[in-house]
């Protein structure tokens, strides 16, 4: 089997996935979405606490389903990997404790875009777009190109996405809520590591519930999820050494210093 993917630890608590798939542009196939599954799961279990997703190929991100092997799967021939890597790899990047963030250098779509989609966090260069062109295939989202999205930029404009299916740019998606920041062409990684280097550093017991309060809400009516989101702040905010953060902080307000020596100013 090919490497399509490759996992490196820019520092302690930080992993970076690549894929790097250029005879195909990126689409993305059973092989590669394999690797890519296999690469997230060994970085959670090293112990990152942060890891970003990234691109080796100019002009791409990730794009959609390479068509070769979905057609294959739907008509019983051979694959190039077992498919069971789609799941794996958004289950990572979604529904555990490691931040996840996509560090968008190019076009994304279908697939692709939905594996961005299940990312906590997404920086996109400004000549970026994203697409879910599955109605110009003649198919349906399968992984979240629909139900994920909707909830990131509304009904109304995911209509627009997926019914009519031309991409958006990344300035719009911007607009609309679906991405965190959009970046000059080329500082995308750039960004996106510095950004996992500054998360990495906050006390992961924090980081790990704050994303579980995440998830939990995204699947709760507002009632339970705030009831959920208090459950879990209490049970973080008994703990010894969340007490002791809790005290230099005020501490630090206490000798003078104000909200933004402390937690910093806004980043654009």
């Amino acid at each position: 089997m090919t490497t399509r993917v490759t996992l490196e630890r820019p520092r302690e608590g930080v992993a970076l996935v690549t894929l790097d798939h250029p005879e195909i542009r990126n689409h993305a196939s059973w092989e590669a979405v394999d690797q890519l599954a296999d690469a997230l799961e060994e970085s959670r279990q090293d112990g990152a606490r942060v890891c970003v997703l990234a691109s080796a190929v100019p002009g791409h991100w990730i794009e959609h389903a390479w068509l070769t092997d979905l057609h294959h799967m739907l008509t019983g021939k051979p694959t190039t990997g077992s498919g069971t890597g789609w799941f794996r790899a958004l289950n990572e990047l979604s529904r555990t404790p490691m931040v996840s963030i996509a560090a968008i250098s190019g076009d994304c779509s279908g697939g692709g875009a939905e594996l961005g989609w299940a990312c906590d966090l997404r920086i996109a260069e400004e000549q970026a777009t994203f697409g879910q062109p599955e109605s110009q295939i003649g198919v349906a989202t399968g992984v979240g190109g629909t139900c994920r999205v909707a909830r990131l930029i509304g009904r109304t404009a995911t209509a627009e996405l997926v019914l009519d299916g031309t991409p958006f740019t990344a300035q719009r998606m911007h607009a609309l809520g679906g991405l965190n920041r959009v970046v000059p062409s080329g500082q995308a990684l750039e960004v996106s590591l510095a950004w996992a280097s500054r998360l990495a550093d906050r006390p992961p017991e924090a980081l790990a519930t704050l994303k579980q309060m995440l998830i939990d809400s995204d699947e709760r009516h507002l009632e339970d999820a705030l009831a959920n989101e208090q459950r879990l702040f209490q049970q973080l905010a008994g703990r010894p050494e969340t007490k002791e953060r809790m005290r230099a902080v005020q501490n630090r307000f206490d000798a003078g210093e104000t909200l933004r020596e402390v937690y910093g100013g806004p980043r654009d």
